[in-house]
Formats: C-alpha cells, structure tokens, sequence
C-alpha cells in the first residue's frame, strides 16, 4: 500500500525532541531559548533544476537541504538548535525518501538540530527548510559591522562547486577523481558552524558566499557603507582549480557562486585571535584583501596591479 502524507511524515521524520517542549506532530512546534539569547531564523528553498540536479544522490540532497541553511546560521555566529521542513513530492518514492531522510537527519544530529515539524505536499520536488539558531544577546555577526581597515577573510576553498556544474554543462572536462572532488563540494557542502562560533567576538561582520564571492561581499560593503579590495590571487582554492587556467580560476572563485563558505572582516590586531577560531573550528582561512572606506569594490593581482570587475553573481530573476 502506498504511503499517505502522514504515514510519510510518521515513517521518515517524526523524531524524539529534547530541546523542543513539542515536536512533529501538532499544529505547532514550541520551544524556548535560553535566557539572554536571541533567536536567529532562515529560510531557504531547493528547486529541482535550479537548485539541483535530478541526477543527485538522494542523500546527498538531504545534506544540502538543511547544510545551506546551517551556513546562514554559520554567518550570523548562531547555535543550531530546531528546523522545520516543507517538502513537495512528485510521488510517494520510498527510496527516495530513505536517502534523502539519512542525509537531511545526518547532518541534523551533527549539529544537534532537531526536525520539529513542517509540511508534505504533492508537486514538482521542492523543499524548503526553516532553521532556527540562538546567540547571546547583542554578540549575532552581522553584515553591518565592517571598517575601514579591517582585514577580510575566507574560509575553506572557493570555485569547486562551480567547476562541478561546468562539467555538468559540457563546458568542463575533469578527470574522474578530480571531477569527484568538485562535486562533492557542490552536493555536500560543509557548514562553517563551528567556525561563526568561534569568531563571535573577534570578527566585526560576515556572510556566506552562495551567490558568488563578489556578489556577497557587495552586501557586507553596502551594509557597512564601505568599499574594500580583493586580492584575487590570494582566494584559497583546490589543488583540481589551481591547475586550471587563470581566468578561469578567477571566474569560478570570484563569481561561483555555491561555496557556503564564510567571508568576513576582523581588524588587523585581532589577527591572531581569527588564526586561533580557525584551529578550534579545524578550517583554512585565508586572508584574501582589505577594507577600506572610499566606496567600491577594487580586484588586483599579487603583484597589486589592477583587475578588471567584469564578474556577475548569481540571481535568480537574471540568471
């Protein structure tokens, strides 16, 4: 017998809650934070053929449903602690479901993350997830808080994710393991929790790069009302891009798009401080440019020389 919705929801995500005062399974979830926090919530939506492939494991999937998400709470130096999922099914695949649940749930665990509800419906495959995070009052990283001076900083590699879906689109060859390699980046992308923990209190403003660096970074620089330079020789990449020709090492870390990897600013003094988050956090971070306080964004080379911006980021109205 095919499964109902509840059965479905019964079967594949209803979970024992700990944190939660009431899970799955009502009208509403409730919780509460812990005194003197706040509470951080994001959502994000995964289309079929916009956001993935139809061709992606189904537990890799899972992963990334919930891992970008994870990322926006890695950016404003949020605990996970709840999420809710909203998922639409062109049918009741049990294998499909099966993946895609230990994926989503195995993250989930990772991060002690509880699924406290949601919603199934029948449609084109779509998924959205609500998360849900707290902070200590007052300490959220934010995009408004960069200066003039401050250092800026990636975390991890950029561009893979972006090499992985050139290949999909027959404009890059790869050979089987490198070609590996980038898709994982862009399947099973990791959340720099860890990390926006421990650059609470150090960093002055941060963002995750989704949508391309140059493109987040924007919003920092238009929140902060600054400019900044970036060293585009500097931007930490694989050992797959680095054999890859310049422009198009610089296309794909610049304007990839798909890293959910941190960007962030801290002053120069702090610099030991962001090494040592770094260490407790167990991810590279590079120092990729500066920020300054004449409005714009400048590119150059190692040898200071100026680049030419002609990179645009992802939008999904112009894309």
């Amino acid at each position: 017998m095919a499964l109902g919705e509840f059965d479905l929801i019964a079967k594949y995500f209803t979970r024992s809650v700990t944190r939660a005062a009431l899970g799955v399974g009502d009208d509403c979830a409730l919780f509460a934070t812990s005194p003197g926090t706040q509470l951080a919530v994001s959502s994000d939506m995964l289309v079929e053929g916009r956001h993935f492939l139809p061709t992606v494991a189904p537990q890799r999937l899972g992963h990334k449903a919930l891992a970008v998400n994870l990322s926006d709470l890695a950016a404003c130096g949020a605990k996970p602690i709840a999420f809710t999922l909203a998922l639409a099914l062109p049918r009741v695949d049990e294998t499909f479901l099966a993946g895609f649940a230990q994926g989503l749930l195995a993250l989930a665990d990772q991060h002690e993350c509880e699924l406290i509800g949601g919603d199934t419906t029948q449609g084109p495959l779509n998924l959205c997830i609500t998360v849900f995070g707290e902070v200590p009052t007052g300490q959220a990283l934010l995009r408004s808080g960069a200066r003039a001076g401050d250092d800026l900083y990636a975390s991890g590699t950029l561009g893979d994710a972006r090499a992985a879906l050139e290949v999909f689109r027959g404009t890059l060859s790869l050979a089987g393991p490198a070609f590996e390699s980038v898709r994982l980046a862009m399947e099973t992308p990791q959340p720099r929790v860890a990390l926006g923990l421990a650059l609470r209190g150090v960093a002055t403003s941060a963002i995750d790069v989704s949508d391309g660096l140059l493109g987040d970074l924007a919003h920092i620089l238009r929140r902060s009302n600054v400019g900044a330079t970036v060293e585009v020789d500097a931007l930490p990449r694989s050992t797959v891009l680095a054999v890859l020709p310049i422009a198009q090492q610089r296309e794909f870390t610049l304007a990839g798009g798909d890293d959910y990897e941190l960007v962030f600013s801290a002053p120069p003094e702090r610099a030991a401080e962001v090494r040592d988050a770094a260490r407790r956090a167990n991810v590279q971070v590079t120092r990729i440019g500066c920020i300054e306080s004449v409005a714009g964004l400048r590119l150059v080379d190692q040898a200071g020389r100026t680049v030419s911006n002609s990179y645009g980021s992802f939008d999904h109205f112009k894309t």
